[in-house]
Formats: C-alpha cells, structure tokens, sequence
C-alpha cells in the first residue's frame, strides 16, 4: 500500500459545515471565474481577466463585516471582491463582455469597476491613497473604507505613504492583504524582504494574519478588530495567507505541474465537497446552472454603446 503524502497545516485544518448562503456565494464565485476562462479560450472576450480562483473565500468571509455605508476598494483580480459587495453577476459579465446592461457602460471591463461604493483598479497600489482618503472622510461615521491588495503590491511606494498618513490621521481604514505568494510569475521569496507584519509595525499598525479558510473561524476572529476599526477610527492590516489555484490572467500559469498541484490541494471546493457532499452538491449544481444563464443570456445581448457623460 502507497503511503499518503503528509498533508501540510492549512490541508489539515477541519472546517466547519459551511452556512447555505455562504456556500451559494463562494460557488457562484467560483463558476463565474471558470466560465470567464471557458469564454476566453472560445474567443468571445477580449482584453485581459484576473480570477481568484482559489481566494473566494476571502470576501465571503468578509461580507457580514461590512456595511452598506463602507466604500470597498478592489484590484485587477476583483470579480469575487464585487459579487461578495453586490450579487450582480449579470451586470459584472455585460461588463467584461461590453454588451448592454453594463455596469459601466462597457469602458471599465475585467478590472475597472466604479459601481455603490465599489471601485476596482488594475494599477498595483492605486486604490490604497484613494481608499485613505476616502477612509478620512468617513471619520466619526462608524463607516470605513475596505482596501484589497496583494503580496505584490507591497513593492510599490504609494502603499507606504498611504499607511503612513493613515496612521497620522487616524482613518477607519481596513487593508485586505491576499498572500498567495506570487506577484504574476514572482514568488514572494524573490519580491518582498521582511514580512508584511513588520511593515505594518513599522507605522504602528495593528495587523493580524491568518491561515484559515474556514469562513466562520475567520469572521470570529476579525469580527471584534473590524468593530475596533469602525469606533477607534485606527487602520488594521488583515493579511490572508492564501492560494492563487489558477492562472494570473487567462491562460498565462508559469508555475511548474508540481507546484500547481501543491496549491491546488488547499482548494476549499474540493474539501468541502469531500467533507460536506450532502450540502455541497446541490449548492455546487444550482450555482453552475446560474451562472450558464447569465452568460447565455448576456452573450446574447447587443454591444453596449458608450454616450459619454
């Protein structure tokens, strides 16, 4: 008999039955950004995309936590940051297909959204000046600005003077960090010295990492700092040490079979299917029939037409 290979902490980690509604949103995630790749390889999109495949849980996790009034700022891999914001995977596919019912007209596409408070950017580092000083106008609200970047990003300089004037002025201020190790075909090891921990302590900020993909275990960890950044107004890094399952953008995965295999193995769509068949099937079978009526549908839409403003 063929022993197992050992299993590394994070596959270890038992996780909890997943509440219906989360599970539905992390699933609608997840085939949205697989049927981007599909209709990519059929050529009915142009541009570029980011999936987060891999990383749905993160704004999952993060929804309850936030409020209507928050601003929520995303990066170039942020379809799973907006339909966690707002359940609209039409508008977002009309959106990335330049067809009618856009959310933007067609003009921001894969990366660039601006809808309720959402705003995504594909230049690294963008969002997080914009966020501070939105943050700043949210003092005293109890309303707080939520920023999303990657490992990557820490090696641009606007990130260093937005923590900076957002540890001077106090601003409710909630940087998402997503570490999945590779900033497009970098690893972490070859891009960032020291730790993102030490960055933040270098302005004072509060930070706290977590290896978790268990959804429930993460809001109980996040909930009472969240709450902290909303009535102290101070910012807070929450650093997500995570897997990126899928290429960087379309089909562009310069990672070796061994090491694709090895992240795939933290993939919560496997283990919760594994561990939680009697609740993941059906959830899984309705999410995928949705999500193929909205690209029927959307696919089948006119062009969208820009009017200017």
């Amino acid at each position: 008999m063929t022993a197992q290979p050992a299993l590394s902490p994070p596959e270890r980690e038992t996780l909890s039955p997943p509440a219906e509604a989360d599970l539905d949103l992390l699933l609608l995630i997840r085939h949205f950004e697989l049927t981007l790749l599909r209709l990519f390889d059929k050529g009915r999109l142009s541009g570029t995309t980011h999936t987060c495949l891999g990383q749905e849980y993160v704004p999952v996790a993060l929804k309850p936590l936030l409020d209507e009034a928050d601003f929520v700022f995303s990066n170039h891999r942020g379809h799973g940051h907006f339909l966690a914001r707002h359940a609209e995977p039409y508008g977002l596919l009309a959106e990335i297909m330049g067809r009618q019912g856009a959310l933007c007209a067609g003009v921001g596409g894969s990366q660039h959204i601006y809808h309720h408070r959402f705003l995504s950017t594909g230049v690294q580092g963008e969002s997080l000046p914009v966020a501070v000083g939105t943050a700043l106008t949210l003092k005293g609200t109890g309303a707080l600005a939520c920023v999303y970047i990657g490992d990557g990003t820490w090696g641009e300089g606007a990130v260093y003077e937005a923590l900076n004037m957002a540890r001077l002025w106090r601003v409710p201020l909630l940087v998402v960090v997503e570490h999945n190790g590779i900033a497009q075909s970098t690893p972490a090891a070859a891009h960032m010295a020291g730790t993102v921990a030490g960055r933040a302590a270098a302005f004072d900020i509060p930070h706290h990492r977590t290896t978790s993909t268990d959804i429930g275990h993460i809001r109980a960890e996040l909930a009472p700092l969240v709450a902290a950044v909303r009535r102290d107004s101070l910012p807070l890094v929450a650093e997500f040490a995570t897997h990126r399952i899928g290429p960087h953008s379309k089909g562009d995965d310069t990672r070796t079979p061994e090491e694709i295999a090895r992240v795939a193995r933290h993939d919560w769509y496997t283990r919760y299917a594994r561990l939680y068949p009697e609740i993941f099937e059906p959830c899984d079978l309705r999410a995928r029939e949705l999500v193929e009526r909205v690209a029927a549908e959307v696919s089948a839409r006119p062009l969208s037409v820009w009017e200017g403003p």
